[in-house]
């Protein structure tokens, strides 16, 4: 259906109590001009047509964002390929045979390339089909309702910045030799040896990836343990893993300088170390992507990181202009993005105002093995519960490492309100922690007890069971 013939429910366009405070009279070229395709752009702005909103989309680069171009999608992709040499070897100890094996990492980026350029072309029918015309080129506000896209101006009564975030090195002598998880996705060939730099989410899954893939790997972290923020027995868990895979897991360390020696890097560390290898990666934090949009000439205020600055319906000082997903640097996830655009929606749309609960929000690392958590950590637990808590945990090897011979263990913690027996958070390391956690977030959503966990039968033989069969506390 056509924008003209399209049932007009959104009352963007008509006098609502959010409205800016312009004249009724006042038209615009656009009930809704966002900046940035990604997840959550284009959730508001194909939702907000198909309401029947006027709404455009600038766009410069792919759509989708970093998620479906240089994050998530990519980053799983690659990493089930490297998971394959570990079931190549488990193989034998089922009773299969398994030949000589290469791995081609030109074929597999050509693969990737190819299921993304599909899901590029899912993202613009989206937003066809929903009546949302797509500016190619990129746009700068100019005006509470104005945006320019290359030579041309457009007006709009509400602006939405939705233009996510970018990844930062550190000015060290060498930075030029430095690639980012950008670069990543399209090297023309898998390196031998790879320095990665960083223990957050990128630099782990990466580590695990090119790992997997047959690279030397040191994993460069200046903190005492990697994934600053989840819970402790995890972060110790998972560096012990990550050591026994081979990687060289180098923490309370730095990379000072980087020099080109022949066609390698030599890295030197600030413990007197120096590293040489044929890539140097750095995943080191990434920041709010507004560098150069006009928001601060137009009054918009900003934060520290140069994050957009909004309340809990995700408006700015300036009445007009909106902005959420990793721009607003809350939770840089993408389905947080996603449900960010349908709230804002609800607000514009339907006059029916609504924030985010940022509680309880599942979230996986897909390092090797996977982590997996929802809920609050042991030390957040503890300094919530003024009686205490209850703490549970699980350490195996699961049945497929029976028969394999792998000698990697799963781990898995509740932590429980002593008063009120409610579950407070969950936790886990190891295999398909990441589709366990994501349907035990319904329970703790729920506000599920530790007796409905026992009360539950569990599903034997299986990983998943054990969550319900935990009796013994740790303290």
């Amino acid at each position: 259906m056509s924008r003209a013939g399209r049932p007009r429910t959104c009352s963007i366009g008509r006098v609502s109590r959010y409205d800016t405070a312009v004249s009724s009279e006042q038209t615009y070229d656009f009930d809704l001009f966002v900046i940035g395709a990604g997840s959550g752009g284009v959730r508001a702005a194909r939702m907000a047509g198909a309401a029947g909103a006027r709404v455009a989309v600038a766009e410069a680069s792919d759509l989708g964002g970093t998620c479906v171009n240089l994050g998530c999608v990519p980053k799983k992709l690659l990493m089930y390929a490297s998971a394959y040499r570990d079931a190549f070897e488990d193989a034998a100890g089922f009773g299969w045979t398994v030949g000589p094996r290469t791995f081609d990492w030109q074929a597999l980026i050509k693969r990737k390339n190819a299921e993304i350029s599909r899901l590029n072309g899912i993202y613009g029918r989206l937003l066809d089909n929903t009546g949302v015309e797509l500016v190619r080129g990129y746009a700068r506000v100019v005006g509470p309702h104005q945006v320019e896209v290359g030579d041309t101006r457009y007006t709009a009564k509400n602006i939405l910045v939705a233009t996510g975030s970018r990844p930062v090195v550190p000015a060290i002598a060498g930075a030029e030799h430095i690639v980012t998880s950008d670069q990543a996705f399209h090297l023309p060939e898998l390196p031998r040896r790879i320095a990665v730099v960083g223990g957050g989410y990128i630099g782990v899954e990466f580590a695990g990836i090119f790992e997997g893939m047959g690279a030397e790997v040191t994993l460069v972290h200046r903190g005492e343990k990697l994934l600053r923020g989840f819970d402790d027995d995890l972060r110790t868990r998972l560096g012990e893993s990550l050591r026994a895979r081979g990687i060289d897991l180098r923490l309370r360390d730095e990379i000072t300088a980087i020099k080109q020696v022949g066609e390698g890097y030599e890295a030197s560390l600030k413990s007197g170390d120096v590293v040489t290898v044929d890539l140097v990666m750095y995943a080191t934090g990434r920041r709010p992507n507004t560098k150069g949009l006009g928001l601060e000439q137009v009054g918009v205020a900003l934060g520290q990181r140069g994050e957009v600055l909004v309340d809990e319906l995700f408006r700015t000082n300036v009445p007009s202009i909106w902005a959420l997903g990793d721009v607003i640097d809350r939770v840089a996830l993408t389905p947080v993005a996603l449900e960010e655009g349908m709230a804002l929606v609800q607000t514009l749309c339907f006059d029916n105002p609504q924030s985010i609960d940022y509680t309880n929000i599942p979230t996986a690392v897909f390092s090797q093995p996977p982590i997996a958590t929802v809920g609050l950590t042991e030390a957040e637990a503890e300094a919530q519960a003024p009686d205490g808590i209850d703490v549970y945990t699980s350490e195996f090897r699961p049945m497929r490492n029976t028969l394999s011979g792998r000698g990697q263990k799963t781990f898995m913690k509740l932590l429980v309100d002593r008063q009120s027996d409610r579950v407070l958070g969950v936790h886990m390391l190891g295999p398909d922690g990441p589709e366990i956690i994501q349907a035990l977030a319904i329970c703790l959503k729920m506000g599920a007890t530790k007796a409905q966990f026992d009360a539950t039968i569990g599903l034997h033989p299986s990983t998943a069971e054990e969550f319900v069969t935990m009796r013994s506390k740790r303290k």
